[in-house]
């Protein structure tokens, strides 16, 4: 499925959020302000003026809560879970161009702090996946040692491993030994 600049923007950004918690490999990965800092310059996260110890609470609650819409065993939860979510978010959908981006709709209130910026942008581009019949594409890595997710952009649906090179190719080099031993 081709998605349009925002909507890979704000996938790719909720997925390296998610995976920044300690569910997902037992590592905090925005453990502090400089880390979240470094995370919404890396991001591109627009108009985020200063961030606080309350911006790291908010952004770590809600990384857990996109976690649970990734992981939900259903797309019925998950639509439960992504409006809730939703429900508690200002938005104020507008049009704008910035850094270098063509026109695009940013959907967080202006003045917003870090988390509904969040919550807005990539909620609603979860909530247009969901919309197109695409929750499937909303997958966590199959291997055993490995809780990242992803989303599967693949033409077919078949991605099954959060990285071809690190968790695939080891999966695929076990595969290969225990055929050779047995």
């Amino acid at each position: 499925m081709p998605f349009g600049h925002d909507m890979a923007h704000s996938l790719t950004t909720v997925v390296e959020l998610i995976n920044t918690c300690p569910a997902v490999d037992g590592k905090e990965g925005l453990a502090d302000l400089d880390a979240l800092r470094e995370f919404v310059t890396r991001r591109q996260v627009s108009g985020v003026e200063s961030l606080t110890d309350e911006d790291l609470a908010e952004v770590h609650a809600l990384r857990t809560a996109f976690y649970r819409i990734f992981t939900a065993s259903d797309q019925a939860t998950a639509v439960v879970r992504l409006n809730e979510l939703l429900s508690r978010t200002r938005m104020t959908p507008r049009l704008t161009e910035h850094d270098g981006h063509p026109l695009h709709v940013h959907y967080f209130a202006p003045g917003a702090k870090v988390a509904e910026h969040l919550a807005a942008d990539c909620g609603i581009a979860l909530a247009h996946l969901m919309v197109a019949g695409e929750f499937e594409r909303l997958r966590s890595c199959a291997a055993p040692d490995c809780g990242r997710v992803f989303v599967d952009e693949s033409r077919n649906r078949s991605r099954v491993y959060c990285d071809s090179r690190t968790c695939g190719n080891r999966m695929h080099v076990a595969a290969y030994r225990a055929r050779r031993r047995a």
